[in-house]
């Protein structure tokens, strides 16, 4: 990572490891630490093991069986069309299709992203590194980005295909993971008592989902990786 590294901000890093018909992969940040294990064989899923080990909601590990029943038995080449995002945990979701990307990889891969905390502008830094080398850095005004030129206008929420497709699979990739990121960093600056209502919030994941949220209760531990442990520090 460059001297961005020394900024405050959300850090998040995801680890994807291949195996022979296994994929294990691990994410943490501040705010989540999950893991996921996918099964396959000739190109099929043959079961989706996710563990919540760190969330924001008590009703979150509940997320582990929709994650199995939502993936079990498809083809990898299907699961960027699955649907159903929204009905799952969005962060297991996430590792669902990573792992059904790099399921036949041969090597380890590493994602290290970071989002700064905002300016006295309220302009952001956000970079994504790939097993180390600096892939992507924006620079983030408002809900957009407004540098480099390749990527300006480039919304966190809204259609990001006009951007996403001009670019290799790598990229477009890595751009998916930076701009979910930086929509997650927001968290950063809103009071705690401000997002601990589930009821209060969109039903864009299973905790958030009416009838589960009226029972979600706010109990995850928040980490500032700033200072001290780097993410994933103990996994391997």
């Amino acid at each position: 990572m460059s001297s961005l590294a020394t900024l405050p901000g959300f850090r998040r890093r995801i680890r994807i490891r291949p195996e022979a018909e296994v994929v294990r992969l691990a994410l943490e940040d501040d705010f989540h630490h999950m893991e996921l294990d996918l099964h396959h064989r000739a190109g099929r899923a043959l079961a989706v093991a996710g563990r919540v080990l760190r969330a924001p909601w008590s009703t979150c590990p509940g997320a582990e069986a929709e994650i199995a029943r939502t993936f079990a038995g498809l083809s990898l080449a299907d699961f960027p069309r699955r649907g159903e995002k929204r009905a799952n945990c969005t962060h297991l979701y996430d590792l669902a299709l990573l792992a059904a990307a790099h399921a036949d990889d041969g090597e380890p891969l590493e994602y290290d992203l970071l989002v700064s905390d905002p300016d006295a502008a309220g302009e952001r830094l956000a970079q994504l590194a790939r097993n180390g080398e600096l892939l992507l850095c924006w620079r983030l005004v408002g809900d957009a980005v407004a540098s480099p030129d390749s990527w300006r206008g480039l919304p966190l929420l809204g259609d990001a295909r006009p951007w996403l497709e001009r670019q290799g699979p790598d990229l477009a990739e890595a751009a998916r993971l930076l701009r979910w990121a930086s929509l997650i960093a927001h968290g950063r600056q809103i009071p705690l008592e401000a997002q601990s209502d589930a009821r209060r919030m969109p039903p864009n994941c299973y905790s958030f989902q009416p009838g589960r949220a009226e029972l979600a209760r706010r109990v995850g531990r928040i980490e500032d990786f700033g200072e001290g442990r780097a993410p994933l520090e103990d996994w391997r």
